[in-house]
């Protein structure tokens, strides 16, 4: 498991870029979710060379994501990795005021987008092959509402506080548990038009790119 420890937010370019490559952010990953594993693990579960795995962990570990877990091996030969931390937070208001870090930022944030579309995407592709009780129980939608900025802070709270009640409710060794995923994101639309409410219309939002 996961160190409980207090997880401060990500302001670090550096270790920002070290989560911008996809199959870091996998790795990261599935050492939380999965707990700690050899690098051998790793590489028959990603299809990778054990060098190519001993690289990009040693990168994590630079950044301080993981931790080597020598209680773990059989002997001086293998290497074991765990998470340490549960998350990774970071602010974004606190991350557009420098040049760097914003660029950092994105490419950190990009990658988790793909990664999360990617873990979508494969459970639509093996949906089939689930029991029907899990698909019944899945649930995937969005919304939109014209809200001010303290209303969208109460709706982040809100989801925020949703998040941390399910996670809590976590129960890993009980019969029949699964992971399962809850993705969310609430945002302001940046091409609002705003020009549209001058004449007393009901406001659009533009879809083009």
């Amino acid at each position: 498991m996961a160190s409980e420890k207090p997880i401060d937010p990500l302001t670090d370019p550096t270790a920002m870029r070290a989560l911008a490559h996809p199959l870091r952010v996998r790795l990261l990953g599935e050492l939380r979710v999965a707990g700690p594993q050899s690098v051998g693990m790793l590489a028959d579960l990603f299809d990778e060379a054990p060098g190519s795995i001993s690289y990009h962990v040693g990168v994590l570990a630079r950044s301080g994501f993981v931790v080597e877990a020598p209680e773990n091996a059989r002997d001086a030969r293998e290497r074991w990795w765990k998470a340490a931390q549960t998350h990774t937070r970071y602010e974004p208001n606190q991350l557009n005021s420098d040049p760097q870090t914003r660029v950092a930022s994105a490419a950190m944030r990009h990658t988790f987008l793909q990664a999360q579309s990617r873990e979508l995407a494969e459970y639509i592709d093996l949906e089939s092959t689930l029991e029907p009780e899990w698909v019944a129980a899945a649930t995937t939608g969005d919304t939109m509402a014209f809200l001010t900025p303290d209303e969208l802070r109460e709706m982040s709270d809100e989801l925020n506080a949703f998040a941390r009640k399910w996670e809590s409710k976590s129960r890993p060794d009980a019969d029949g548990a699964r992971p399962a995923r809850f993705v969310y994101s609430a945002f302001v639309r940046p091409r609002f038009d705003a020009s549209s409410t001058a004449h007393g219309r009901t406001p659009e939002v533009r879809d083009e790119p």
